[in-house]
């Protein structure tokens, strides 16, 4: 079976909703109403219809003038029946002037007592206000049965995110972001949350995670902007701090293998650690370009050189949107074939330029590169 990771279409809700129902995920909550809105705004950003504030150098909106960045929900389906097996989401600008993204700096406080020659050491948090627009990767969702497939599934559609980001990189902060889920329990509650936002915010963390999902306003208003002791907390929600759900161990340690860093940010909700990279620096981003489709090639011929995830757009592809696959290539030149029903199964048009990205450039971690590239020159 072939898996082809497509945008997410209307049809796509009712599957896309019992997945949001599996798990407990802030990008995608389990709200036919939120989900089909972020369908349709997906559709409309694929389409080049939403780009207030997007592009890197475009001019601000001013001070207070919200607005609506490019969302891109993508959806893988097999091949032989159509179907939904999984998303992910990448948020083209998250924050901007007047609406920012918000996160928890966290700091660590030495205190010494001379006279009783003793010390302590306590960390703090302290909110983060983010106009820089960087660019969110998040709801990631695969099927329990598709889990551990083969394939790896669950690794296509987390990469497919940066394959499109270096492919329409106008559109892109100069940073990526991804906001990790902290420890969950099965009905929604959150120890950080319980501890520290909810002393000041009187929702469940499910109600205001909704309510985040149209306007952040009421964070921004109503947390506190001092540092905030955590030695107060209880010592179950300090444990949670900077930790990810068991379910979220995976991503992390695949985003920690192309270049993402935690540099001691977190949730203001529930306390997850916030990893990043400038963008231009992330080891899919790099490897990833486009190249001429010179056609078919036999799957068997010893010139195939590993697999790639290999997409189409627009005049490119008899569907004139985006479709991506993860399949054998044979270099060529300048160009790579690739195998015949992979063509098939993308749409593409003879002569189609196709988004590149040979996955062997992944499988390296970036702390490794750096390291063999420091030895090779010494």
């Amino acid at each position: 079976m072939i898996f082809v990771i497509r945008p997410a279409k209307p049809d796509d809700l009712d599957t896309l909703f019992k997945l949001a129902k599996m798990v407990f995920f802030i990008n995608l909550p389990p709200d036919r109403d939120i989900i089909a809105e972020k369908i349709r705004r997906s559709r409309r950003s694929f389409e080049g219809e939403v780009l207030h504030g997007a592009r890197r150098g475009a001019p601000s909106l001013g001070k207070g003038r919200a607005t609506e960045s490019p969302l891109f929900m993508f959806v893988i389906e097999a091949s032989d029946t159509g179907n939904a097996l999984g998303t992910s989401q990448v948020v083209a600008r998250m924050g901007s002037p007047g609406n920012p993204n918000l996160s928890m700096r966290l700091r660590r406080r030495e205190f010494f007592s001379k006279d009783l020659q003793t010390g302590a050491t306590h960390v703090t948090a302290q909110l983060v206000l983010d106009e820089s627009g960087p660019t969110e990767i998040g709801g990631l969702i695969l099927q329990p049965s598709f889990r551990g497939h083969r394939a790896k599934l669950g690794k296509q559609l987390a990469l497919v995110r940066f394959h499109y980001i270096a492919l329409h990189r106008e559109l892109f902060g100069e940073r990526v972001l991804a906001e990790m889920m902290a420890p969950i329990s099965d009905d929604g509650r959150n120890e950080f949350w319980e501890a520290f936002g909810r002393r000041f915010i009187n929702l469940s963390y499910a109600e205001a995670d909704r309510f985040c999902q149209n306007s952040r306003e009421f964070m921004t208003s109503l947390l506190p902007r001092e540092e905030i002791y955590l030695t107060l907390l209880s010592a179950e929600a300090r444990r949670s701090v900077g930790e990810v759900n068991v379910k979220t161990v995976r991503a992390r340690r695949m985003l920690e293998n192309i270049g993402c860093r935690y540099h001691d940010m977190v949730d203001p909700f529930d306390g997850g650690p916030h990893l990043e990279c400038p963008t231009d620096d992330i080891t899919i981003v790099k490897a990833t370009r486009r190249v001429p489709l010179l056609g078919p090639a036999d799957e068997s011929s010893p010139a195939f050189g590993g697999e790639a995830i290999v997409s189409v757009d627009g005049k490119d592809a008899a569907s004139e949107e985006f479709r991506a696959i993860c399949c054998p290539f044979a270099p060529e030149g300048d160009g790579v074939r690739i195998p015949a029903r992979a063509i098939e199964l993308l749409g593409a048009r003879e002569g189609a330029t196709i988004g590149f990205t040979p996955l062997r450039a992944h499988t390296e971690r970036a702390d490794d590169q750096q390291k063999r590239r420091a030895h090779a020159g010494a």
